[in-house]
């Protein structure tokens, strides 16, 4: 069959990273369709705008260097002119949509079997490197990938419009290249393309051949720093950091993966393979060998062998086999990781998740250190299910979000193969996998023809596999029912608490050892009968060969009159969950106020690293100020709805005990409803939450305040929020509702922010409050214009009684959200405030409050402030300056020192929450 062709002349300016090409695209129309238009993928000028798809994706994630990256760090491709043969100007556009594509309008319909050539000039300018690790970096080393422009994927009756969203997945259609590259002396070039090259007087010329490839990688380098392995039939050149790996070691090593993936894949088509550092940086093993060197617990050949093997099956695939990785990634997904884990099992056999940790003495009780290397890719994937945020493996690649993209969908696509190997046995899938390349390699392919081919290896009925496993995200969790055993025979039926009904193994287990194993497939009401073959146990999925949602209900004993007893097992700080005991967690823990001093306790819980549906957490503390025992605890009931919008349901019961001035305690209780709202589209960061609460607050009466008329109270309140956050901007919408015996209010709030691409910020936020009713006879329960008394114990304060000192000034932006003290800082009846914010100059801003309040039997009052914010760390640590404000020029009064506020965080799950945004 008639190929594409590319020939290209590239002269390469390695100062202003500037490519000049001249090309000449001959397109064949090896369809059935006669086509007026042609797409060409020009995925370097997805970095010319922060208005592309790439750079919207950027937007998603948080990544803020591409929209405030400079221009010169950016990249484009500028077209001058497409000729046809008969040297015609050719009309070409891009889209809105697709900017990074070029869709060239033929003057002439082109029919089957014939073709077209295309003349081709523009420039193409390099980005740089630290918006995804392909273009030029500081050192004068550039990596080329999806460079030039060349003709999409044809599918299905049209051209593949998919874009660069940084997933490594251009739907190139198969072409041979004829490519010249000049560049200047000095200069080395390493590519997997066929090369050679001519030395002249001011440059090089490389001359590089390819036939039957979608794409291919160059890496010019003043210095070439890849090393060159011979295999038995081909070339390995790699630079992927092993410098602490000797050369014999990193060979042997590679001599391994190689022949390994011949024996379980095939031969590899091309005489040269390159494995670069910059590949493996792009999709790393996410594991513990990603721990700093110092505490790493694999060996450096270990680490170098499993990166090595990850990038090499990675590279592999996408150079020889071609299916279209946007929209069934699955496919390359689950050959690389279910051929990962076979590797483990021949060549590492006893090698654990913790690897060489799990010899420590203090860490042997961990379920975590136990576990075999090959169980990290359940527990990655579980860790999604049991959020809630795992999605069908049939997925776009560019629906999911990071996480999965990254990992999770990876690692169950190969536990999804692995399940289906075990259930047909004889190693079906494994012999699939090989005849599957075989036949297909340098062919435009299908994950329908992977169907097939898996089809054809058996005579079971493997249609489940691609409608649950493949094309759902429905979640397979079996628990045994009525089980009765006599001396030699078990009879059981097996309930699927979810609806889903899969294969499943049962094994027999006595002291250990498995006496039997056997695959069933439960129905409604199916009852099975076993010898029992002196079976003390049976476990279903036992081996967890099935990606199950929990573990924990997947046994019985045959011998215990409690047949699902478990043993109390503690662990120190987090674990793994282990099915077989009730784990009970202990951390020690360190909080401070003013008034309680230094709170010291042990926090005791079972939160594991997978989320439970049913979770306490008790804390009990002693307050080294007072003397006395304090803490907190709560119990959570933890609801998943899949596909539904209605994402969570959390069911909460918290309480807590410490002062809030020097002689007085609060007794806070707290039973709440949380309703998650989630979109169905997981890649979009709206959120809502309805907040359904009851607070009943216990307050001792104390000498240091004058006011002890509220010390005990209820109050009833409704939250409603709804965010979306990005790096570029950020909106959120915040509505309240109080009931309590003597006063009612409602309350909204609004914030917008917007990241502009000259690093400046503008930030807004609007809150305003009214009295249904009030009959309360102090402010305590008013609307705060700078430091909210905080009646619902909600906030933070270290010192929440302080009226003057150190204490007094910190800050909680909340309820009107000043920042100066003003003389009327409560409003009874109603509050209406604006806040806003703009960046001067890096992390410092002006600021600037305004509003009005209304008390009862007095006139609306206005109010304002305004000054200087350092945003050091946001929400961490800020520094709030008062420059003008209602008080006049607070900056030459008295005492201006103790007119500054601050905000100070401690709480580690801030952090957190700005790591989980990026993958969530």
């Amino acid at each position: 069959m008639a190929q594409h062709r590319n020939q290209l002349l590239v002269e390469i300016d390695t100062k202003t990273h500037v490519l000049n090409i001249k090309q000449e695209i001959e397109f064949f129309n090896t369809t059935t369709d006669t086509i007026s238009e042609i797409v060409l993928n020009d995925w370097n000028h997805a970095y010319s705008s922060v208005k592309t798809p790439l750079a919207l994706r950027f937007s998603d994630e948080f990544y803020r260097g591409f929209h405030l990256a400079k221009e010169e760090d950016r990249g484009k491709t500028s077209i001058a002119s497409i000729y046809n043969n008969e040297h015609s100007l050719i009309f070409w556009k891009r889209t809105d949509e697709n900017p990074d594509l070029v869709i060239v309008t033929l003057a002439k319909k082109l029919a089957p079997a014939e073709k077209i050539n295309l003349k081709l000039n523009y420039t193409v300018k390099i980005p740089s490197n630290k918006f995804t690790k392909v273009g030029y970096d500081d050192l004068g080393n550039i990596n080329l990938e999806d460079w030039f422009l060349t003709p999409a994927r044809y599918e299905n009756h049209a051209f593949v419009k998919q874009s660069n969203e940084n997933l490594d997945d251009i739907a190139n259609a198969i072409c041979d290249f004829d490519i010249q590259i000049k560049v200047a002396n000095g200069f080395s070039l390493t590519t997997d393309l066929d090369a050679t090259q001519e030395i002249n007087e001011d440059f090089t010329l490389y001359k590089l051949t390819g036939k039957n490839r979608v794409n291919f990688n160059l890496y010019i380098e003043p210095k070439s720093n890849f090393v060159s392995f011979k295999s038995d039939s081909f070339e390995v050149v790699t630079n992927l950091n092993g410098e602490k790996v000797t050369p014999e070691d990193q060979a042997k090593a590679i001599d391994r993966v190689v022949r390994f993936t011949k024996k379980l894949i095939g031969d590899y088509p091309f005489k040269k393979i390159v494995i670069s550092q910059t590949d493996y940086e792009k999709n790393p093993f996410y594991g513990l060998n990603q721990l700093p060197s110092i505490i790493r617990p694999f060996s450096d050949e270990f680490t170098y062998e499993i990166k090595f093997l990850k990038t090499y099956l990675s590279v592999f695939l996408n150079n020889s086999l071609f299916i279209n990785n946007r929209n069934e990634s699955w496919v390359h997904n689950g050959i690389q990781v279910y051929i990962m884990m076979k590797y483990m099992e021949e060549n590492h056999p006893d090698t654990k998740m913790l690897g060489n940790a799990s010899s420590y003495k203090l860490l042997k009780s961990f379920h975590l250190t136990n576990l075999d290397f090959n169980e990290q890719y359940s527990y990655f994937y579980m860790l999604m299910a049991r959020k809630n945020l795992d999605q069908p493996l049939a997925a776009p690649k560019n629906t999911l979000i990071k996480f999965n993209e990254q990992i999770a969908s990876k690692y169950r696509a190969g536990l999804s193969l692995r399940f289906l190997n075990s259930y047909l046995e004889n190693q079906e899938v494994t012999k699939s996998i090989n005849e599957f390349y075989t036949q297909n390699q340098g062919r435009q392919i299908s994950a329908l023809d992977f169907e097939n081919n898996l089809k054809q290896q058996t005579t079971k009925d493997i249609d489940w596999f691609f409608k649950t496993i493949i094309n759902s995200r429905d979640i397979i969790d079996y628990r045994f029912s009525n089980v009765s055993k006599t001396k030699d025979s078990i009879q059981f039926s097996v309930k699927s608490r979810t609806g889903i009904h899969v294969p499943i193994p049962v094994y027999g287990i006595n002291n250990g050892e498995i006496v039997f194993k056997k695959w069933i497939k439960p129905a409604n009401d199916s009852i099975f009968n076993f010898e029992r073959n002196n079976a003390s146990k049976i476990v279903l999925n036992y081996k967890n060969e099935v990606p199950e949602y929990n573990l924990r209900n997947n046994w019985k004993s045959l011998k215990s009159f409690f047949p699902n007893n478990r043993p109390i097992k503690f662990a120190f700080m987090k674990d793994l969950e282990d099915p077989y005991y009730n784990q009970l967690l202990y951390l020690p823990t360190l909080e401070y106020n003013l008034y309680d001093g230094f709170i010291t306790g042990i926090r005791l819980h079972n939160k594991t690293i997978l989320d439970k549906p049913f979770i306490f957490d008790i804390n009990p503390a002693y307050s080294t100020n007072t003397g006395s025992l304090s803490g907190s605890g709560s119990f959570t009931i933890n609801d998943n709805y899949r596909n539904s919008r209605l994402f969570n349901v959390k069911y909460s019961f918290s309480g807590s005990y410490f002062h809030y001035a020097p002689d007085a305690a609060y007794t806070r209780l707290n039973p709440n409803i949380q309703i998650r709202i989630r979109e169905n589209d997981f890649r979009d960061n709206r959120k809502q939450l309805i907040y359904l609460r009851q607070l009943f607050v216990d307050r001792e009466k104390s000498n240091f305040i004058t006011d002890n008329s509220t010390e005990n109270y209820s109050v009833f309140s409704a939250k409603y929020f709804n965010t979306k956050t990005e790096v570029t901007q950020h909106f959120n919408l915040m509505t309240d509702v109080q009931f309590a015996g003597k006063f009612g209010k409602i309350a909204a709030q609004i914030e917008y922010r917007k990241l502009f691409e000259n690093n400046r910020q503008i930030n807004f936020r609007f809150y305003t409050g009214s009295f249904l009713y009030n009959k309360t006879s102090s402010d305590f329960f008013s609307f705060a214009l700078d430091r909210p008394t905080d009646y619902l114990f909600d906030y933070g304060y270290y010192g929440r009684s302080e009226d003057s000192g150190f204490f007094s000034q910190q800050l909680i932006i909340a309820e009107g959200g000043f920042k100066s003290k003003l003389n009327t800082p409560f409003a009874n009846q109603w509050i209406s405030t604006a806040n806003g914010g703009f960046t001067l100059w890096n992390w410092i801003e002006v600021y600037g409050d305004a509003g009005f309040l209304k008390n009862r039997n007095q006139d609306a009052h206005f109010v304002f402030d305004s000054g200087i914010r350092f945003n050091l760390v946001t929400d961490y640590f800020e520094l709030y300056f008062p420059v003008y404000s209602s008080n006049g020029w607070e900056i030459s009064q008295n005492r201006y020192n103790e007119k500054i506020r601050f905000i100070i965080t401690f709480s580690p799950k801030i952090l957190v929450n700005l790591f989980n945004r990026k993958w969530f």
